[in-house]
């Protein structure tokens, strides 16, 4: 007789470590994937809606399938080898295949429900087949180990360890891979984590007996059981759904806040992510650790309790606690991240922790001795069907309809109602009950609103007040949006904690450059697109001009040209009840890359380039798109921002306007000498002005309503606006000379300015591109007298 293989206490190391690598890999395929599809169906919430939905899908119809993958004698983990080398495939074929995809998808794509639809069919092209091999990696090892005393407790720890994997992949991506390499880079680290787990998985097979690894699927209902039974199992399938929907939605929201609080960086959102899955992972390990040594139920009950709590501690620290309690200034960007990060982590760790342990916990209760695979794949399902329905109806309708304060205190009612589901069949589950409720009673009503301060001034909150009052308030599907004035009588508009424009001389002179500067160097221009509605002002700029027919606004959050342009209808002219202005709510990048229209003059006023997302809108991909969509002799200007920016920064986005428009020049804002902000002039052919018909075209009565625009700001006249003329390619080619440019691939430009928030080099910047200036003799012409004029204005600066 032969005697039966001994049944080892726990699984092997090394399929954990190998689980552990496979979360590393997935998250920076994430991050890639993600990146590169927003590039072809846009950011907007519905965009990211759609891919968030089709990611966490495919993997839920992945933990569904697996279990039905490999026969009897099948090794499982022979099959968990296959599945990392289709990974590796799937990683190189998204990053290779995309671009036909997107080539189809601009082709085809229109306005409205078909649209949604169609970003859904290339999101489900690119993301279901790598996600459904992801999502089927926990019920392949749950095969493995079902021989395993306690199986069910020891899955707790590869569900930790492969969140703890993804930890190490989120960081790896956000401050290394992506900071100094680029998409293909990263995507051949994760195909080459892909091959070493597949390498290492068919190797540890080989030397484990096939009859090990034999238990294959425990049957679920057999005759024996009860519907009791039955019963419990389907409701703690219900507390798994609810706790991976309380914590995508929580993740959203505090994503947002702590996006206001830290300044909404590439960094800070790697680092809040960072945080998030670190607790899940050690939560994990921790529920598979009580579920061997009390009753998994009564953890799980007692697990949804403590999240009222913990919902609560969070939404207090965001915004009570974290907000007016500044640190002191930090000696690096680096030393800044690291007091964000512990900021963050006493903040979110405890919630995450219990989410964390919620997995493992329902595991352990639903198959306490014979676990089955199918198990794990249903309740994995349900928890990412959970995930799914959290984080897209709250990015969708939660917050915009209830805020993030609502939205809070719907959680906690969803982990009262999590608390009674899994003590449901326990002998206390009326005094659980009694107890959820009080706590719920309790904690509700304490839920912090975000203060509109927060809204406003974001990580400069203790130190931007100057006595304004707030005007309006509201957190859009996109964004976070104020609008706020001061005892003066002088208006800002503020979004997601930047302000992003107002009614000050040095912001207004901007914004009125950015649109009269183009008008009137176009001979006639008729048609107008506008990136950005901000406050509205430049959009407005357009109007006056006498041939003018037609501007399109283009905005991503609908919140700011439907109501925070009512509040500067004085500076922009009421330009929403003008009958040429037409709205357009999309991803400025989407919209250009799709719309068959094209404009005499484009505007591109993003937010400034360290804000998360706005680095595409300063690409050298995007700019071609804008050149393909001007008419020809077509102009356009793209703001370039020198506060808060280092030499790096600027001299990044100034060489990859310039290699998109090598004919391009700058014009600059400066604050009475100190340096602000500039203007890019783009165009195909050399420009050419004549100084004495842009003095004439400013004194023909047409456009006497653009010479008092321009007067208002301190230039009212022709050599006034020349005057801030501050270079082209010629005077600055010795300068950035060598600067990696802002591509696609790399972003480079994000993570330069994500390190840049507390720089004050603006002024150095400014002084020193002046400095560089040379006369255009050959760009501007007119009398000599007028020529003479403008020499000192227009030349080297004197110092």
């Amino acid at each position: 007789m032969t005697s039966a293989l001994p049944r080892p206490e726990r699984p092997p190391f090394a399929v954990l470590m190998l689980f552990v690598a496979s979360g590393c890999a997935a998250l920076i395929y994430e991050v890639v994937w993600l990146q590169l599809l927003q590039f072809t169906i846009g950011s907007s919430a519905i965009s990211l809606a759609v891919l968030l939905g089709t990611f966490m899908g495919g993997m839920g119809l992945g933990s569904l399938w697996a279990p039905r993958w490999g026969g009897r004698g099948h090794h499982p983990l022979r099959t968990y080898a296959l599945i990392e080398l289709a990974l590796a495939v799937t990683g190189l074929a998204v990053l290779h295949g995309l671009p036909a995809l997107s080539d189809a998808y601009v082709a085809l794509v229109g306005r409205g429900a078909p649209s949604v639809l169609l970003r859904s069919v290339i999101a489900a092209c690119c993301l279901l087949p790598p996600t459904v091999l992801m999502g089927a990696t926990l019920p392949v090892v749950a095969r493995h180990i079902a021989h395993r005393t306690d199986n069910a407790a020891w899955l707790g720890f590869f569900y930790g360890g492969n969140t703890a994997g993804a930890v190490l992949g989120c960081l790896l991506a956000g401050f290394y891979l992506l900071r100094l390499h680029d998409l293909a880079t990263a995507t051949g680290c994760a195909i080459a984590i892909n091959l070493a787990a597949a390498t290492i998985a068919w190797f540890l097979a080989r030397r484990e007996p096939v009859a090990a690894a034999r238990s294959d699927v425990t049957p679920v209902t057999t005759t024996a059981a009860t519907t009791a039974e039955k019963t419990r199992q389907r409701t703690l399938l219900w507390v798994a759904g609810l706790s991976g929907f309380s914590a995508l939605a929580a993740e959203v929201v505090w994503t947002r806040t702590f996006a206001l609080l830290f300044g909404a960086s590439v960094y800070t959102f790697s680092l809040i992510l960072a945080v998030f899955l670190t607790g899940l992972a050690a939560g994990s390990s921790a529920g598979a650790a009580l579920a061997r040594r009390w009753p998994a139920a009564r953890v799980l009950a007692l697990c949804q309790l403590l999240l009222i709590g913990a919902i609560v501690w969070a939404a207090y620290s965001v915004a009570v606690r974290l907000p007016f309690d500044v640190p002191a200034p930090a000696a690096s960007p680096w030393h800044r991240l690291g007091i964000d990060l512990v900021r963050c982590a006493t903040s979110l760790l405890p919630a995450a922790l219990l989410w964390g342990a919620s997995f493992p916990l329902v595991l352990a209760a639903i198959a306490p001795s014979n676990h089955a695979a199918i198990w794990v794949g249903r309740t994995y399902a349900a928890n990412t069907l959970g995930a799914i329905l959290g984080g897209v109806s709250t990015s969708l309708l939660g917050v915009p309809l209830l805020g993030t304060q609502g939205v809070q205190q719907l959680l906690l009612a969803l982990c009262a109602l999590a608390t009674v589901l899994a003590a449901r069949r326990l002998s206390w589950s009326t005094a659980t009950l009694a107890a959820a409720g009080a706590v719920f009673a309790a904690c509700g009503p304490k839920v912090a609103g975000i203060p509109w301060q927060l809204v406003a001034y974001g990580r400069q909150i203790a130190a931007s007040d100057y006595g304004a009052r707030p005007l309006f308030v509201a957190e859009g599907m996109n964004a976070s949006v104020a609008v706020t004035e001061t005892p003066n009588g002088a208006r800002f508009f503020h979004v997601s904690g930047k302000t992003e424009a107002s009614s000050l001389d040095k912001d207004m002179r901007l914004q009125r450059m950015l649109g009269h500067l183009p008008a009137l160097l176009h001979p006639a221009p008729k048609s107008v697109l506008i990136v950005g509605c901000g406050a509205g002002v430049t959009a407005g700029s357009f109007l006056l001009h006498p041939t003018i027919e037609r501007v399109v606004i283009c905005d991503i959050e609908p919140l700011i040209p439907q109501v925070v342009a009512s509040y500067f209808r004085a500076e922009n002219h009421d330009l929403i009840r003008d009958p040429r202005v037409e709205v357009v709510i999309d991803d400025a990048r989407h919209f250009i890359a799709t719309t068959r229209e094209t404009f005499d003059i484009i505007t591109s006023d993003p937010i400034h380039p360290w804000v998360k997302g706005s680095a595409v809108l300063y690409s050298q991909e995007y700019l071609d798109l804008c050149r393909r969509r001007l008419n020809p002799g077509g102009l356009l200007t793209q703001w370039i921002p020198l506060y808060e920016s280092d030499h790096a920064v600027v001299r990044t986005e100034i060489a990859t306007f310039l290699a998109a428009f090598p004919q391009g020049t700058i014009w600059s804002n400066d604050d009475e000498g100190y340096g602000y902000d500039t203007v890019a002039l783009g165009q195909e052919k050399p420009l050419h002005i004549d100084a004495d018909a842009l003095q004439a075209r400013l004194d023909n009565p047409r456009f006497v309503a653009v010479r008092h625009a321009l007067a208002n700001i301190g230039l009212g006249s022709a050599r006034d606006l020349l005057a801030t003329y501050a270079g082209r390619r010629r005077d600055l080619a010795a300068w950035i000379e060598g600067t990696e440019l802002n591509r696609d691939r790399n972003l480079r430009l994000q993570y330069l300015a994500g390190l840049q928030l507390d720089t004050h080099a603006g002024t150095d910047t400014h002084h020193l591109m002046i400095g560089l200036r040379t006369f255009p003799d050959d760009m501007v012409s007119g009398r000599e007298e007028t020529l003479a004029a403008l020499r000192p204005l227009m030349g080297p600066a004197q110092r």
